[in-house]
């Protein structure tokens, strides 16, 4: 056993699985109580660490009571569910570390939606809040359980300022709850803008690559004026037409360097308003259905 700072103790990976079985076979006196802690990080653990030590207990969890219905999380941690109609096993993490709770599926889900229909900024000089989003991104696989009936539109950006946040806040997310959740299973997205129709901005991420951004520069002349222009935006490469810059151990330094480099490119380019922005094709190797709603776009 693990203490955090008030004491409370954290249960080991199997004991944490045996109590995720409880909830999940049978919830009823634990519907409405606190979430219990199973996992404590170390104060200022990085995403690599705090992913190396949610995925034991995760995959203890997984063992016992099979893959979740969605995978998922929110700009804090892990949000992983094994839902039915009735009830929704919740896995969910924050720096400080991970808990278990069981609630039931209408109350939870409505909750959640009435966060994404009236929260938000009005203007771009209000604060955004997509770090207070109940999740941020989700993956249905069609595991087991019931998938829901209604989803959410998602949460617009105010400003291309709030989309950039949105948007390193959702790669830092991938850094640290994909591979615990998928193994080594890559995800992306593409970005385009009605202001430049017809290019794409791609972003990706799987543990062994790395995250990846490339703009598609075909119709960018070939010279020494160009190349010197794109590596001030922060470009690294150039490879039949596309500019790449890659980040192969990304942290927080490198999670917010690959939006900025995406946001500044969609800027140069001629994007002033986040309403001309939509990412296509987000997919999690070709498997399921990829949500974004913390991105701040249309989607």
């Amino acid at each position: 056993m693990e203490t955090t700072g008030n004491d409370q103790q954290i249960p080991a990976p199997g004991a944490a699985a045996a109590f995720a079985l409880t909830l999940h076979d049978t919830p009823g006196a634990h519907i409405g109580r606190a979430p219990v802690p199973v996992l404590a990080h170390e104060p200022g653990a990085s995403l690599r660490e705090r992913r190396e030590s949610f995925r034991e207990v995760y995959g203890a969890i997984v063992a016992r009571i099979g893959e979740p219905t969605l995978y998922g999380g929110s700009a804090h941690g892990p949000s992983v569910r094994w839902r039915d109609a009735h009830r929704t096993v919740l896995l969910a993490g924050d720096r400080a570390g991970a808990r278990l709770s069981v609630h039931g599926t209408e109350a939870l889900e409505a909750d959640e939606l009435r966060v994404f229909a009236w929260g938000g900024a009005w203007s771009a000089e209000e604060p955004h809040d997509f770090d207070l989003l109940p999740y941020i991104w989700q993956l249905d696989r069609g595991g087991p359980g019931e998938r829901p009936a209604e989803r959410t539109a998602g949460r617009m950006a105010s400003s291309l300022e709030h989309f950039g946040h949105a948007l390193e806040l959702m790669l830092t997310a991938w850094v640290e709850q994909l591979p615990a959740q998928v193994g080594t299973d890559w995800a992306g997205f593409a970005l385009t803008s009605g202001a430049d129709r017809g290019r794409e901005v791609q972003l990706s991420y799987a543990l062994a690559d790395g995250l990846h951004v490339g703009v598609d520069d075909r119709d960018g002349e070939d010279t020494p004026e160009r190349a010197a222009l794109m590596r001030a935006r922060g470009w690294h490469s150039r490879d039949r037409g596309w500019w790449q810059t890659e980040f192969p151990h990304p942290e927080r330094p490198e999670t917010a360097r690959a939006a900025r480099l995406a946001l500044t490119e969609l800027r140069a380019r001629g994007t002033t308003d986040p309403k001309e922005l939509r990412a296509r094709d987000a997919s999690c190797k070709d498997r399921g259905e990829l949500l974004l709603p913390g991105l701040g776009i249309r989607n």
